[in-house]
């Protein structure tokens, strides 16, 4: 089976523009808009949005570049000034030294990174971070942000990870045109305005400028954006201690910062003034365990927009602007003032609503909250769901406890008995959070938990979203599939792309029913997810449905072109061809995704499947020990060669294989469950220990079913036992059916 390499995202509501068509306005840069909005154009001027990037000079550049050599993680390194330029000289395992110039500077507090441009037309963030805060605080130093990779890793400073042309010119530049060259694999990166200028935010301001000389009455005063806040009046409501929103209107605001405040990948660089949805040029990444824990709060870096979705203030209206002032990007007002426009201060500022003095530390609203996670070893970002603390749901579902993030001497149950006595009652406002928990770790199906979860209309809608993709990681059942098909109708872009994965576990036939009408839909990026997943089925497709298919895969097609920087692009447009029998095509993809990214491990295993499909298992064989030697302890490699010798009937290799695996997964059941098999007639005793180890770490029937199966067939004097507890999870007449067939 081929692996598709999935970046499943979900979409943000609709959002429509204020434009009418979109026109050929220019971008004029930040200088320009000074005269006329002088106090605006100070407060830029000292934000995070004008030191976004740099070039390196004496002004912009803040770490010490004195030329005192140190050395970190066994390496020396020297940042030193030459000719009024910036340099870092440092040496890597068994390399000589080697000297950077330095060109550009990367943000400035709290850390400050520094880029390299290679003749490639390639920029590449350094692996050394300046700490920007006060010596006090602990800064006022050099770090190596990543000591343990080499260049097997993708965070290495030469790879993919760290290139600012993909990863982070879109964000820290004005109207990016990135400009890669697949045949050359070299880039001609441009941009407009070398950090975040006023256009990055209002658009292309040469007809604001026209329109100021000769002003009307005209909302839009020459911008195809409007950027003010969704509610223009907000009021009290008896009975509730928050404002309420009187009256919405339509703005484009939240789609503008979300572009780069948020977890998501470019599908596109059609202008953000021109498309009116966020769909047409970005996906969203999902509430999926990798990213955030199960109860929603942010676990890797996220960028606060994916937490907002699934706050009530997102429900209510509340935008950016609303707390933040768009041109410091810092807090409007004081942080508890901020809460307090809607929050009333008699009601909220008391001892008795957070038990917690406001006076002293912890005791803010943010404190317990929007609490903190740092990244990058120094950066401290505030969680932006807005979260009720929760002991009790931390618990279940193994996420974090805000309140022993200060009570670090206490645990769970002590917080647990402490909420209790507080609010007199169970708190259960995140019923999701235990399923999506359950799910997560496999420990059971929760198939029909997750389609409850996505069809409840009071979850929020990237919640809903997020039970929706998890279905496509179940066995189908009809409230599985029922949830698909309304997903797939909903009018919640993020819930129709959802749909998609949903029904990804689906017979072809039964996906194509689902999904197929979503190859015509209104946002880009439920098109392209709609094609990617119905390519898969081409060769079980009618002429009429492939036809059908044919102008979204297009689309689909042309989104991995403008990534072919990246490898999972080439795999993902080899599978393509695979699907629709282009064999050649498919091979040069593969090998162009390993050239370019040696270490991404679905180019084998993908590679590796065609030459199964095409009767070559020694190639196949030969591909993955190829992978396994460049990619960095990657078990599903081993795994999958393991599967590769028991096709040969090599099961002494496939052993070897199948314990790395397992060995190196640490935690995937799977892998110890298919070792186990492949040794049971030659070591039946290491077979039962693989079984129970799966079992023990999934806690799953079928492993322990297994179990049980090779003790009564061994005859083991504990085979009762085993028994005497696979009866908690099924049938009295299972057991007996067991101990009939080896009696």
């Amino acid at each position: 089976m081929l692996i598709r390499c999935i970046f499943l995202c979900l979409l943000l509501p609709a959002l429509t523009s204020y434009a009418s068509n979109p026109h050929s306005a220019e971008f004029v840069g930040s200088e320009a808009c000074q005269s006329c909005h002088q106090a605006e154009f100070k407060q830029w001027q000292n934000s995070h949005h004008k030191q976004a990037m740099q070039h390196a000079n004496d002004d912009s550049v803040l770490g010490d570049f004195s030329g005192k050599a140190i050395e970190m993680h066994g390496q020396k390194v020297n940042f030193y000034k030459k000719d009024k330029q910036f340099f870092a000289a440092f040496t890597e395992k068994n390399q000589p030294l080697a000297h950077y110039k330095i060109k550009y500077t990367f943000g400035y507090y709290p850390l400050q990174q520094y880029m390299v441009e290679f003749d490639d037309g390639r920029v590449q963030l350094i692996p050394y971070a300046w700490d920007s805060r006060p010596k006090q605080a602990g800064g006022q130093r050099w770090f190596n942000l990543y000591p343990n990779f080499g260049p097997k890793d993708e965070f290495y400073w030469k790879n993919v990870g760290q290139n600012w042309n993909y990863m982070c010119a879109d964000c820290h530049s004005t109207n990016v045109k990135k400009n890669y060259d697949v045949d050359t694999n070299t880039y001609n990166t441009s941009y407009n305005e070398i950090t975040v200028g006023c256009e990055a935010c209002h658009g292309p301001a040469s007809d604001h400028i026209e329109w100021a000389k000769k002003p009307d009455s005209n909302a839009l005063k020459g911008f195809q954006l409007q950027l003010h806040k969704a509610v223009t009046q907000w009021h009290e409501v008896d009975g509730n201690n928050t404002l309420q929103p009187k009256e919405t209107v339509e703005t484009d605001q939240m789609m503008v910062c979300a572009q780069c405040h948020s977890r998501r990948m470019q599908i596109s660089e059609q202008p953000m003034a021109d498309i009116g949805h966020f769909g047409e040029r970005y996906m969203l990444s999902q509430i999926t365990g990798d990213l955030y824990y199960p109860d929603g709060q942010i676990y890797e870096e996220v960028y606060v927009y994916g937490s907002y979705l699934q706050s009530k203030m997102a429900a209510k209206g509340v935008s950016c602007t609303n707390c933040h002032n768009p041109h410091t990007a810092e807090l409007a007002i004081p942080v508890e003032a901020v809460c307090q426009q809607c929050h009333d201060a008699t009601a909220y500022n008391q001892e008795n609503h957070s038990r917690h003095d406001p006076t002293l530390p912890g005791g803010q609203c943010v404190d317990c909250h929007m609490p903190e996670t740092t990244y990058m070893e120094v950066d401290d970002r505030r969680d932006h769901f807005w979260h009720k603390p929760n002991p009790q749901i931390s618990k279940s579902s193994n996420s974090p406890d805000v309140c022993l993030s200060c009570h670090e001497d206490k645990d769970s149950s002590w917080s647990i008995k402490q909420t209790k006595l507080w609010f007199n009652q169970t708190l259960n406002n995140k019923p999701f959070a235990p399923v999506f928990a359950i799910h997560d770790s496999g420990l059971q199906p929760m198939g029909d938990q997750l389609a409850h979860i996505a069809q409840n209309y009071k979850h929020n809608d990237i919640t809903r979203a997020a039970a929706l993709t998890r279905i496509g990681d179940t066995q189908p059942n009809q409230n599985t599939v029922i949830a698909a098909a309304r997903g797939a109708k909903h009018k919640s872009a993020q819930i129709r792309l959802a749909a998609i994965e949903a029904s990804s576990n689906l017979p072809p036939q039964d996906q194509w029913r689902i999904i197929s009408p979503l190859l015509t839909d209104k946002v880009k990026a439920v098109r392209i997810e709609a094609a990617s997943n119905l390519s898969q089925h081409w060769q079980s497709l009618s002429f009429e449905q492939q036809n059908k298919l044919a102008k979204a895969l297009d689309e689909y097609q042309a989104f991995l072109a403008f990534n072919f920087d990246r490898a999972y692009a080439h795999v993902n447009m080899a599978n393509v061809y695979v699907n629709q029998g282009q064999y050649d095509k498919a091979e040069q993809a593969y090998k162009q995704a390993m050239t370019l990214e040696p270490y991404f491990s679905n180019a084998y295993q993908n590679y590796a499947e065609l030459h199964r499909l095409q009767g070559n298992e020694k190639a196949a064989i030969d591909t993955l020990k190829q992978g396994i030697k460049q990619v960095k302890e990657n078990a599903s490699l081993h795994y999958s060669l393991g599967l590769a010798y028991v096709r040969n009937k090599n099961m002494p290799l496939a052993a070897q294989s199948l314990l790395k695996a397992a060995e190196s997964a640490k935690t995937n059941p799977q892998y110890y469950y298919v070792y186990a098999l492949s040794i049971e007639n030659t070591d039946m005793r290491k077979a039962q220990q693989a079984l129970f180890k799966a079992y023990e770490m999934s806690q799953q029937a079928q492993y322990l079913y297994t179990l049980c199966e090779f003790k009564l067939k061994a005859k083991d004097g504990d085979a009762e036992a085993c028994l005497n507890s696979l009866a908690s999870y099924v049938d009295a007449a299972v057991i007996n059916n067991l101990r009939m067939r080896y009696k």
